[in-house]
């Protein structure tokens, strides 16, 4: 596999930046309905990136069936992926919602060998990673086997699980699928399409008499989330998906926590344990592995790689 230092720039970029929208998520539902904040933050984004691209001469004519299949990883990525990841956030930690995210590169893994979409056979290096990440959210769960019981806690963890599942299918999407509409245009769409499943979500779960108690730090939140978290580091996510290994790519669900949590113990005073370092170690040490590991994989014969 030939280097790409751009998509691994793109990378980063979704590593740590990603790593900080947990909390600034996590401070914008305190004041905002969830669903409702999400769909602003991913609506305008989509809105920002369509006037960009008409003024920088990048926009092109799409026709609903280019639409339609942008809408479909929209709907997946950001209404159901994020948007309940927003939700979830109402009831528990930044960092245990960036821990529980983590499970995504397993989750692909899985995805992909039951569909046969995966193009690489797995060593044990790459096995031992993703064993090592699941023991760190193990790990992780040990500080919260109490909060379990309290039913909205259970619901944000549940939920969490059920977000980074669909985000791993609208992942998937994108890979497996050629498509004739640009890069810019296809998260445009997405954004859009994301936001609106946010507004309609909203009409159905938020609680709108939380806008009466809007402080600016949730405004501040909001505009970092729109401008670093959506259109920087999500362009960014498109660009290594469509340049990289998926194996790889989704290797950032496991830096992210990292800094999800030093920022949450930093500015929210979120609490820490030795096992929350024992966690963080351990899945640290299984992105070392799986990367090593797909580094080193065999190619499985007879089977021609998925365009991006």
């Amino acid at each position: 596999m030939k280097s790409n230092p751009k998509a691994y720039l793109a990378l980063f970029i979704v590593c740590f930046f990603w790593g900080t929208t947990y909390l600034a998520l996590r401070i914008g539902v305190k004041d905002f309905p969830p669903f409702l904040f999400s769909g602003i933050r991913q609506f305008s984004a989509g809105l920002l990136l369509f006037i960009g691209m008409y003024f920088f001469g990048k926009l092109e004519k799409m026709s609903v069936k280019d639409v339609l299949r942008q809408a479909l990883p929209g709907i997946l990525l950001i209404t159901l992926g994020n948007g309940i990841i927003g939700w979830a956030e109402l009831y528990i930690p930044s960092g245990l919602a960036a821990l529980i995210v983590s499970v995504m590169p397993i989750y692909i893994v899985v995805i992909n060998l039951i569909s046969g979409k995966e193009q690489k056979k797995f060593n044990a290096k790459t096995i031992a990673g993703f064993a090592l990440g699941c023991i760190g959210i193990v790990l992780i769960f040990k500080d919260n086997l109490g909060d379990l019981g309290k039913p909205e806690y259970l619901w944000g963890v549940l939920a969490s699980f059920a977000a980074c599942f669909f985000w791993a299918i609208g992942s998937i999407y994108i890979k497996s699928n050629t498509f004739h509409t640009n890069d810019y245009s296809n998260a445009a769409i997405q954004f859009t399409s994301g936001g609106i499943g946010c507004f309609l979500f909203s009409l159905c779960f938020d609680d709108y008499s939380r806008l009466e108690f809007i402080t600016s730090e949730s405004l501040w939140a909001l505009l970092y989330l729109t401008l670093i978290g959506s259109l920087l580091a999500y362009m960014s996510y498109l660009y290594a998906i469509k340049h990289l290994p998926i194996v790889v790519v989704s290797t950032y669900a496991y830096v992210n926590p990292v800094i999800a949590i030093l920022l949450g113990v930093a500015i929210l005073n979120e609490k820490i344990t030795w096992f929350t370092v024992l966690a963080l170690a351990t899945t640290l040490y299984g992105v070392f592995l799986i990367n090593a590991g797909y580094r080193s994989a065999p190619v499985k014969s007879k089977i021609a790689p998925a365009e991006a």
